[in-house]
């Protein structure tokens, strides 16, 4: 039995629909609170739900209002009335969330918009960090950084789109993880507003034994602990000049993988580390992929460093068949989804019934191919609509000492009502993936979050450790008003 989408809540508040906005209109003023019904369907669903929304179904709770507070104190003020109240709220800045994370599940809710909390508080050079809101969105901070030949190294597909906020709410990774890492390792410091209004700041230093890392209950929070209203993060300089650009076509998955654990654990980091099952690379490099895996890495840094690293490169993947740099700079400059290609989506999925999802899941190296076959294989065995998949595949994108991450893609054309596309397709494909990995040991996720349709593997993923994230609920969230239902489970 595959799980069931999770169920709509009634509200726990004490105030009615008309009482909450009254409420939030004397806290902030008429014009940081809206109730316009389009907006508010939209804002019910994220990308998890994309088919559907695109048909304008909506069938969970739509939202009592969206706030877009003005600064730090403002969301102290929504969340304390929230708290008093037991009011849901669901936190979102750039609303690229991919998982059901900025889904309503209880009826009544108030989603706090930070996206117009949008100031670069400081770029500083010296000791190499930049501080921004919330709402700060990531590709308007990079173009401002790299005209000082800066940069912060962090590049999501979701740039154009990103704001900080949420990026450090969902532990975010970008393309170029395996030389920078991941959003965790960039975040110096963060400011953060809890439940009851109170405002929590994180100071910026290179490092301390202070007691635990407190930074990560807030980072990856998903909303479900606190708000995030400003951070800082970690800058590079910023190189290109010095980039190499290299792709290989390998004949075995196994093979291919083996050779990128080589190259890592022999101590290199290339930027951009990628490997692509020939179903997958045959929707990326179909003018040179012959139906072959591809290899894609990029040497960056110093030129010293990336000249040392495209040697190892060269050595590591020698014998197998090199692609000409200039196509993957090419495929490079066009791996980010922008409004545009979210818009084209859209008018595709309506004019023909097909569309394509991902989960993301991380492994240990001995497991990376084992966990490949088993999913591969069990998909096609037992999903009962494997014959509707018109593409079924995966990649390694994000690599590391321990293990690597596998990103299963799969397409599919559409057999049944709009309605029903989620439980005949999506939730079961998500959770064969999910299954797979944890069986292997891996992680259930490895960078989009647990969201709201991940949860009934929470505490499989955790085990014993389980207790921790509880604890941290019940004593930040007591009356459960943070973003009901992402991470934790929906309680009785």
């Amino acid at each position: 039995m595959f799980p069931a989408p999770p169920p709509s809540v009634p509200s726990a508040s004490d105030l009615s629909r008309a009482e909450i906005v009254a409420g939030l209109v004397s806290l902030l003023g008429a014009d940081k609170v809206s109730t316009d019904e389009h907006e508010l369907r939209d804002a019910s669903v994220d990308r998890f739900r994309k088919y559907t929304s695109v048909h304008g179904i909506f069938t969970g709770p739509i939202p009592a209002a969206i706030v877009t507070p003005g600064s730090t104190e403002e969301v102290s003020k929504v969340l304390a009335f929230a708290h008093e109240h037991r009011v849901n709220v669901v936190p979102r800045t750039g609303r690229t969330a991919t998982e059901g994370g900025l889904e309503t599940l209880v009826a009544d809710t108030v989603v706090l918009d930070g996206s117009t909390m949008d100031a670069v508080m400081k770029i500083d050079p010296v000791n190499m960090m930049v501080t921004a809101q919330c709402g700060v969105p990531l590709q308007r901070l990079e173009d401002l950084l790299r005209e000082q030949g800066l940069t912060t190294g962090h590049s999501p597909q979701s740039k154009p789109l990103a704001q900080m906020g949420g990026l450090v709410a969902t532990r975010s990774i970008g393309q170029f993880s395996t030389l920078y890492g991941g959003i965790e390792d960039m975040v110096v410091g963060l400011e953060a507003v809890f439940p009851d209004g109170t405002v929590t700041r994180i100071k910026n230093v290179p490092r301390r034994a202070a007691g635990p890392d407190i930074r990560h209950v807030v980072i990856g929070n998903e909303g479900a602990l606190c708000v995030i209203t400003e951070v800082t993060v970690k800058l590079f300089k910023f190189q290109p000049e010095h980039n190499r650009y290299f792709g290989f076509l390998v004949d075995e998955f196994g093979d291919a993988v083996e050779r990128l654990r080589t190259l890592i654990t022999d101590g290199y980091r290339p930027s951009v580390c990628r490997v692509y099952s020939p179903e997958d690379a045959n929707q990326h490099f179909s003018h040179f992929s012959q139906d072959k895996n591809v290899v894609v890495l990029v040497a960056e840094g110093p030129d010293g460093i990336a000249r040392a690293t495209a040697e190892a490169i060269e050595k590591t993947f020698a014998g197998t068949e090199a692609v000409d740099p200039k196509l993957i700079v090419e495929w490079l400059d066009n791996l980010n989804w922008g409004q545009d290609k979210i818009d084209a989506e859209k008018r595709a999925m309506l004019e023909t019934r097909h569309l394509g999802y991902t989960t993301e899941v991380s492994v240990d190296w001995s497991q990376v191919t084992p966990l490949y076959e088993a999913v591969i294989g069990r998909i096609r065995a037992e999903f009962p609509r494997a014959a509707d998949l018109t593409m079924l595949g995966a990649h390694s994108s994000h690599s590391y000492q321990t293990g690597t991450n596998l990103y299963f893609v799969y397409d599919y054309r559409i057999s049944c009502e709009p309605e029903e596309e989620i439980t005949e397709y999506h939730i079961p494909l998500n959770a064969i993936i999910v299954e797979e990995s944890l069986r292997l040991g891996g992680s259930m996720v490895h960078h989009h979050g647990i969201g709201k349709y991940r949860t009934p593997w929470t505490r499989e993923e955790h085990g014993s450790a389980y207790h921790l994230l509880q604890v941290l609920k019940r004593g930040f969230d007591p009356h459960g008003i943070m973003n009901a239902g992402t991470i934790f489970p929906v309680e009785p």
